[in-house]
């Protein structure tokens, strides 16, 4: 079977309320997947799901061809970016990026121009762009071969979310990557599929003219 994160039949209720109704994605090394949807569709709620920290009501998830009975997180093959800043704060970034990457590549890492200034600082001295540019580039060169990025260009500036697309670019010819963010704009630019999330049910759609019935502007540049 080709290698792909396969999530099947998700069903999420909080209360009475279903968030999510036998929701199906396929995610493939390659696949640089948008995904849209308003507050509340559960968006963040899907991408927990998969990675294991966050219990749906029924669920079915295949890695490269084996179910998973045990949380994604445990497999190594997920790697997962919250919304909130996850990095222990007393480590410096040059003591952080040799526990998360193997040392062959921690001088390409160091030598990005966004961080090589900042390489014996430690990660609280970093403003909330400059932390957040470092935990998605630890994620996107980490071996995991599938990523999860949830909301990744909140706090960036422009300069930064270029770099971001850039690496997303890079890291997909080896990852499937899945990305939602509410700057719209940001992420078409850095996708190659779109999914939307919609009265509970997610589909793909073909460009982004086809969002704009849901809200997002068409033709971003």
């Amino acid at each position: 079977m080709d290698d792909c994160l396969e999530v099947d039949s998700v069903v999420k209720n909080f209360s009475e309320k279903t968030i999510l109704s036998d929701v199906y994605l396929c995610c493939k090394p390659g696949d640089i997947i948008g995904l849209f949807g308003l507050n509340g569709t559960g968006k963040s709620t899907l991408l927990k799901i998969i990675f294991g920290t966050l219990k749906a009501d029924r669920s079915f998830i295949r890695i490269n061809g084996q179910v998973q009975t045990r949380p994604a997180y445990l497999s190594g093959l997920v790697a997962y970016l919250p919304q909130h800043n996850y990095l222990p704060h007393n480590l410096t970034i040059t003591e952080l990026v040799h526990l998360y990457l193997p040392k062959e590549q921690v001088n390409n890492f160091l030598g990005d121009r966004f961080l090589f200034k900042y390489r014996k600082s430690k990660v609280k001295t970093l403003s909330g762009g400059e932390q957040r540019y470092l935990e998605i580039k630890l994620l996107l060169y980490h071996t995991a071969p599938y990523v999860l990025l949830d909301e990744p260009f909140n706090g960036l500036y422009p300069l930064a979310a270029e770099a971001i697309r850039e690496h997303i670019t890079i890291a997909s010819q080896t990852k499937g990557i899945i990305l939602t963010d509410h700057n719209f704009r940001e992420v078409h630019k850095a996708v190659n599929r779109l999914l939307l999330l919609s009265d509970c049910h997610l589909r793909e759609v073909s460009d982004a003219d086809a969002l704009s019935a849901y809200g997002y502007a068409s033709n971003p540049r």
